[in-house]
């Protein structure tokens, strides 16, 4: 369900009409004000729905700080004119920034280079964690994927369709952490239909601190790709909109990821323990229950029939057109289409294959064959366990028609 508090859209908007504002001179200082009031107009629309929000609450003072740091009147025009942006070349990178600020430059030469790891989430969904374990979960409601001493990240998964146990993520919140003399803290959040190119505050770096630019968002393809550097902790965070549903991945030094105050004690850390076993979809438990199971559901009560329905076959097909190495990531796919009937879930395991060839740091580990939840972290089970997954992935897709 989409969250009725529009902060989001009011930040994005007030971003686009004053992108390279800071640049600007004294002589375009009312454009500006105009549309300062535009977005203090925009967050009073939202209010009654923005109560409990935390983005709303810091988008309000930082509205009163640029009012009167600006001499903006409360009272005028609040149209939003698109204000002149950065001419070509011109970097906001400051080429004096600590070196504490950019994680690669701060090893010496004679240092081992970092090790990075990788975790995604994407469809149904889906989890590959830090130690390249890939897992089909149902994780409904809101979980931590991240957290960390550096930076938190939180997703939020709900009902692909009414009554289904199929579940996508929804919502999305990152929080990076204050960090030195590099980034203030930042808060990005993302949900269904809107993909902001900024902050929760309108900003799209680190803050007033001098490392700022080592934290910074940049809009790939507009409401459908952004992608997030923290240079200051070596990592790199891409979030796509893929149909209604978010996708996330990272690109993380082993560092950062395991930089936790007790690990031993820790609660869930989705991307580094896992899904718990009670949220993991087992297959094997599946396979050997599907007889009794299934004949138990088409008893049941009839649910909503999904927008599409496809076949064994014709998901087969139709995910074999992206994604053509019958992997985990081409077994997901076909999974989400015959549980979901949504094509969009093609495209979702499609950009996540996509963003492991550009995240993950051992090119001999992008595709995954069989589970790993049995097996020591990062090694992979031989291609040739394929097959018995893929039955026990018809099964369970069957079983979960039948009760759709």
């Amino acid at each position: 369900v989409t969250s009725p508090c529009k902060i989001l859209k009011c930040n994005s908007e007030f971003w686009a009409a004053t992108s390279g504002s800071h640049h600007l001179g004294t002589e375009e200082a009312p454009e500006f004000c105009t549309a300062l009031r535009a977005y203090a107009h925009c967050t009073r629309r939202t209010a009654r729905t923005c109560r409990g929000d935390l983005a709303y609450h810091s988008a309000v003072h930082g509205i009163d700080d640029l009012m009167v740091q600006h001499n903006c009147s409360k009272d005028g025009p609040t149209s939003q004119p698109r204000l002149r942006t950065l001419p070509p070349g011109d970097s906001q990178e400051r080429s004096d920034s600590p070196e504490i600020c950019h994680y690669e430059k701060s090893f010496h030469k004679h240092s081992a280079a970092p090790n990075y790891t990788h975790c995604g989430l994407f469809g149904d969904p889906h989890l590959r964690t830090f130690t390249d374990t890939f897992q089909t979960c149902k994780v409904q409601g809101a979980w931590p994927l991240i957290d960390n001493n550096y930076l938190n990240v939180q997703v939020t998964n709900t009902p692909v369709l009414p009554g289904s146990t199929a579940t996508a993520t929804s919502k999305l919140t990152i929080i990076f952490k204050s960090f030195q003399e590099c980034v203030d803290q930042k808060v990005y959040q993302a949900e269904m239909d809107e993909l902001p190119a900024a902050f929760a505050d309108g900003s799209k770096n680190g803050g007033d601190k001098h490392g700022a630019n080592s934290l910074k968002i940049t809009e790939k393809v507009s409401g459908q790709h952004i992608e997030i550097q923290a240079k200051y902790i070596g990592t790199t965070i891409v979030v796509r909109q893929v149909g209604r549903y978010l996708t996330f991945a990272v690109r993380m030094p082993e560092e950062v990821v395991n930089a936790v105050e007790d690990r031993d004690s820790q609660g869930l850390y989705l991307c580094l323990r896992g899904c718990p076993l009670n949220q993991q979809i087992d297959f094997q438990t599946i396979r050997s229950a599907q007889a009794t199971e299934g004949r138990a559901r088409r008893k049941g009560p009839s649910m909503p029939a999904p927008p599409e329905a496809f076949t064994y076959e014709t998901a087969t097909a139709k995910c074999r057109e992206k994604l053509p190495v019958e992997d985990l990531y081409f077994q997901s796919c076909v999974f989400d289409l015959l549980t979901t009937g949504d094509v969009n879930f093609m495209l979702a395991a499609y950009y996540a294959f996509e963003d492991v060839k550009m995240l993950h740091s051992n090119k001999d580990k992008l595709h995954l064959y069989e589970r790993t939840q049995n097996l020591a972290p990062g090694n992979m089970a031989p291609s040739g366990t394929a097959p018995t997954l893929w039955v026990a992935l018809l099964c369970l897709s069957q079983c979960w028609l039948w009760l759709l």
